[in-house]
């Protein structure tokens, strides 16, 4: 939080001073203006008292005009709220409308600190979009009026329990009658990585006869009182009168996290959220993140091996080293299988942009890959292999055979577009390329945003996966290359890619009524990295052990805390916080660092005081945006 300012100026015919032995009411203001990081103390007209809350939108003059703002808090003038003298204090101009709870606005402050932002930042994620002069009246259900439903004892248990859960469910299984039993015990808050999704649930909820707010469109009827309140990532900030339990479906998903700065999470707002209501949060995912299980210890509730591989489709793991094949083309003997089956609708992935440069030893096929973190290594100018996840250096050699004879491993989409169509026996027009942001080849309009869903076989980045419906095969064309990014949390956005493709491939197509013809098929050169043999086995638990032991190591999160600041005048930042002997500061760029530290409370504050020291300084202009757990770090 900023600064607390005393506005002085000319005081209008229609904001007369107060006379100090009267008792005046004091609201502080976070101004709606981008780049003001201040909240200003006003004085509350007589009018107004009463009427105003923690939270309102109110109206308020700002440097000779009039500008939007929400109240933070409210005093008076007897308990001395505001250090500044009443007599140089503005008035108030008028109520706008409603804002976020006097919860929320606790949340808010929270985060703020937490995620090193402006707290303007996170009341615009907790408004609405438009101006709501009052709220409706509540809409509970009757629970006569509800379809009976199928109690899942395990939501039951935590429910009843409080606190944390984390529930592990397949990509095919529904978490409807998750909802459905938290909502049983009072309103509920539930969080999906997308909108669409989220309007999915909330009519089958309805179908049920629960009285659902979908956000943020629906953000007055949630803040009337309802069963439901659904959304994307920014309904985590919903004002929920009674609120019981909050429901974080996928939590392992990236979109969950905020990329713009502050950089806030949807699954620790959620759960910070729980913990000040003293109520419960449960945590959803087939994969769930190491973060969430950290703060489990481990424990995770699931339906049993038998059950929970029922909710998955087959899941293929290629090795690549035993195809001859291998060095000259991605298309391997399974692959071209699949691909001459035209009844199949099949969708390659491969992810080319912003990736590392592979490296395969040419004796025995083995991925060069680092012996301190497991990335993939590149060479340098020097002729040495470099790490650029951790800075390893290495001679070029294979660490397996000790062969100096090392290959490039080559690929592009376009390329691959063609040899596809000809492995299929297809034009080339029938095979259709996706790339995030261009136009999709073959089949449709260049000008055209929409995929041809008529086309059988598409290739492209994991953008495809978005893009495509009624699928029956995904294949990951090269999955190394997500594995070995250098990125300390590969292979749980690897994790995230496979779930994603597997829940496209297990649902059900029109007339069909198995799932298990539903294929995700892995090509991979590490096929006996302990993720991909716990995909193809349903069992992460050894992939999650390393990991955990890996991160604990390396002291990177959950066992640590992790910042990037990144802008103009980053290096004063930096060498502040290089005199902290509890951090960690390293150059990634020019105007790039990485911080680190044991948690992110400490974390937080040194990042807070070395902005607030270099701005005095004024050396250089200080323009810098910070991210908190950087999601691609």
């Amino acid at each position: 939080m900023g600064d607390i300012v005393a506005l002085e100026g000319i005081q209008s015919r229609s904001q007369t001073l107060i006379s100090r032995d009267v008792v005046a009411v004091i609201a502080r203001i976070v101004p709606d203006v981008t780049g003001v990081d201040k909240v200003f103390d006003y004085l509350v007209p007589e009018t107004l008292v009463g009427n105003i809350c923690v939270g309102d939108r109110v109206r308020i003059p700002l440097h000779n005009r009039n500008v939007a703002g929400w109240v933070l808090q409210l005093g008076d003038t007897a308990t001395q709220f505001s250090d500044v003298d009443e007599s140089r204090l503005l008035e108030v101009v008028k109520i706008l409308g409603k804002g976020p709870s006097q919860e929320v606005v606790d949340l808010a402050r929270w985060a703020a600190h937490m995620w090193v932002g402006r707290l303007r930042a996170f009341f615009v994620a907790a408004s609405p979009a438009t101006l709501v002069a009052t709220l409706p009246g509540s809409r509970y259900s009757q629970v006569s009026t509800r379809k009976k439903f199928d109690v899942d004892q395990q939501a039951s248990d935590a429910m009843s329990r409080a606190g944390v859960c984390v529930l592990r469910r397949g990509p095919a299984c529904s978490p409807r009658s998750l909802v459905l039993t938290a909502a049983s015990q009072g309103p509920v808050l539930v969080i999906i990585p997308t909108l669409n999704r989220s309007r999915l649930m909330a009519a089958s909820l309805r179908e049920n006869g629960l009285s659902v707010a979908v956000m943020p469109q629906d953000w007055a009827v949630a803040a009337g009182g309802v069963d439901v309140v659904i959304g994307a990532r920014s309904a985590v900030w919903s004002s929920v009168p009674l609120l019981k339990s909050i429901i974080v479906i996928d939590e392992h998903d990236d979109s969950l996290q905020e990329e713009r700065s502050p950089s806030w999470h949807a699954r620790e707002i959620a759960i910070q959220r729980a913990k000040q209501l003293g109520i419960a949060c449960l945590l959803v995912s087939p994969v769930p993140s190491l973060r969430a299980l950290h703060s489990v210890s481990g424990l995770v509730a699931s339906l049993g091996p038998n059950t929970e591989a029922s909710h998955w489709p087959q899941i293929r793991v290629v090795d690549r080293r035993l195809d001859e094949r291998w060095s000259s083309s991605m298309l391997s003997s399974d692959l071209i299988e699949q691909l001459r089956d035209h009844s199949r609708r099949i969708v390659c992935v491969l992810n080319v942009k912003g990736r590392a440069r592979l490296l395969a030893c040419g004796s025995c096929r083995e991925l060069v890959r680092c012996d301190v973190c497991e990335a993939a290594m590149t060479m340098s100018a020097s002729k040495q292999l470099e790490c650029p996840r951790c800075a390893n250096v290495r001679p070029a050699v294979c660490v397996k055979c000790g062969s100096g004879k090392l290959a490039v491993i080559k690929a592009g989409v376009s390329r691959l577009r063609e040899e596809l169509a000809a492995a299929a026996g297809r034009q080339i027009d029938e095979v259709v390329e996706i790339s995030g942001g261009t136009a999709e080849k073959g089949g449709m309009d260049k000008n055209s945003e929409v995929v041809d869903q008529t086309k059988m076989l598409f290739v492209g980045t994991e953008a495809a996966l978005h893009r495509v419906r009624d699928v029956d095969t995904v294949v990951f064309l090269d999955i190394d290359q997500e594995i070995s990014a250098p990125r300390y949390r590969a292979a749980e956005i690897t994790l995230s890619l496979v779930v994603h493709a597997a829940r496209l491939v297990a649902r059900k197509r029109s007339g069909s009524s198995n799932r298990s013809d539903g294929l995700v098929m892995i090509q991979s050169m590490l096929a006996d990295h302990a993720l991909l043999r716990g995909l193809a086995s349903h069992n992460l638990s050894e992939f999650v052990d390393g990991e955990m032991s890996r991160r604990k190591l390396m002291q990177l999160p959950p066992y640590g805390a992790l910042a990037q600041v990144s802008g103009t005048g980053v290096d004063q930042v930096a060498d502040i916080l290089r005199s902290n002997v509890l951090l960690q500061v390293s150059a990634t760029t020019k105007e790039t660092v990485l911080v680190k530290s044991t948690d992110w409370e400490t974390l937080a504050n040194s990042i807070s005081d070395a902005l607030v020291t270099a701005s005095t300084r004024g050396k250089k202009a200080l323009r810098t945006k910070t991210q908190i757990d950087p999601p691609r770090a």
